[in-house]
């Protein structure tokens, strides 16, 4: 029986090494909640740590870092103080019960109960999720560059270095001219996807259904988060899968989905659903239905990354995340040992420390907080 005692919320500001440019706007610095729940179990005490995911402005989806903290006092923090539960899945429905939305504010709370869990137990977070491998393929996620000459030049840098799958960002006005020379630097069978963050109509439908002469492992959310009927309508047009991303929100929308064959492949982002009960519902109901699913990521901090990683250690997480390796963001991360990867692109997951394999590092924490705020 685990029994949380205090919650501390965090701002933070780390600043990227470059801008990451999608769709909707480019990003430089982060500004980034941290949730931080101790509790005990069995006479033993620990702390685990949540990172929400919400940027500072709603355009990928209607939180924001804001919105979040006020949830998290106002609201969920206040559900668990002082309650216990026996195993980690029991803290979504708690949080989730008459309180609509706020799902990455939830998934911030929920995740940290379950390092929270896993560091009382003494096992490593992958374990008791339910993971099996031993390291996890990662792919990069390139954001909208200056012309497509750049963009081939980030994509073989990519390659070399070992990544087993590129995806660009696309827009309208950013697309089939960056894409065509992309596809002929990398070769026809190298595995590239692309990401346009919701920002196409059915009015471009015909534009997309040409994409099929690239051979794409995927194009990612075409279209407006909430239209799963003309995704499905697109979907019958390509024979490239059709990745779903804002669009997947719960394992409702996920069976939805598949019922109507709005996409064939999900990215699972954790912090986007809810949690890791929610993430592990859909990861199910994926692999039941041969659904491939995939870890995205947020611009995630090393605290973010391990979670992510512990989560695509799952036996359905079958296509490369974006996992790429502290490095790759920033010029430092907040946890030790930092998030690396290897010439064959693989990140290695923690299975020998309990949690999710590495510590926050508090001293450095303290340089780069703008708040601080203990329930």
């Amino acid at each position: 029986m685990t029994t949380v005692h205090a919650v501390t919320l965090r701002e933070i500001r780390l600043r990227l090494k470059e801008p990451f440019r999608i769709s909707s706007g480019e990003t430089w610095d982060r500004r980034i909640l941290l949730v931080a729940v101790a509790g005990e179990a069995a006479g033993r005490q620990a702390t685990g740590w949540g990172e929400c995911v919400a940027g500072e402005y709603p355009s990928y989806g209607p939180e924001t870092i804001d919105t979040a903290r006020w949830a998290l006092r106002e609201w969920l923090v206040p559900r668990l103080l002082g309650a216990s539960f026996d195993d980690p899945r029991q803290v979504f429905p708690r949080l989730d019960r008459n309180l609509r939305g706020h799902r990455m504010a939830k998934a911030a709370l929920e995740m940290a109960c379950w390092e929270l869990a896993a560091r009382l137990a003494g096992e490593p977070l992958a374990r008791l999720l339910g993971g099996e491998r031993r390291e996890v393929e990662a792919g990069i996620s390139l954001g909208i560059q200056d012309t497509p000459a750049a963009l081939a030049a980030r994509a073989r840098a990519a390659l070399e270095r070992g990544y087993r799958k590129v995806k660009v960002k696309i827009r309208p006005g950013a697309d089939r001219e960056y894409l065509d020379p992309l596809r002929r630097e990398l070769g026809p069978d190298f595995p590239l996807a692309v990401d346009a963050n919701a920002a196409y109509t059915p009015a471009d439908f015909d534009r997309l259904a040409a994409f099929d002469e690239l051979g794409l492992l995927m194009i990612e959310q075409p279209l407006e988060g909430g239209d799963l009927l003309r995704h499905a309508r697109l979907q019958r047009r390509m024979t490239t899968p059709l990745c779903l991303d804002e669009s997947i929100t719960s394992p409702e929308r996920a069976a939805d989905m598949i019922e109507l064959g709005a996409g064939r492949i999900v990215n699972v982002k954790p912090g986007r659903v809810g949690g890791f009960a929610q993430s592990l519902a859909i990861h199910d109901l994926c692999r039941a239905a041969g659904v491939p699913v995939w870890c995205g990521g947020m611009l995630e901090s090393g605290v973010g990354r391990g979670h992510n990683v512990a989560l695509a250690s799952l036996p359905g997480f079958t296509l490369p995340g974006d996992l790429s390796p502290s490095e790759r963001y920033w010029e430092r991360d907040v946890v030790v040992p930092e998030w690396t990867m290897d010439g064959e692109g693989m990140v290695a997951v923690p299975w020998e420390a309990p949690g999710p394999g590495v510590e926050v590092d508090e001293d450095y924490l303290k340089e780069i907080t703008a708040w601080t705020e203990e329930l």
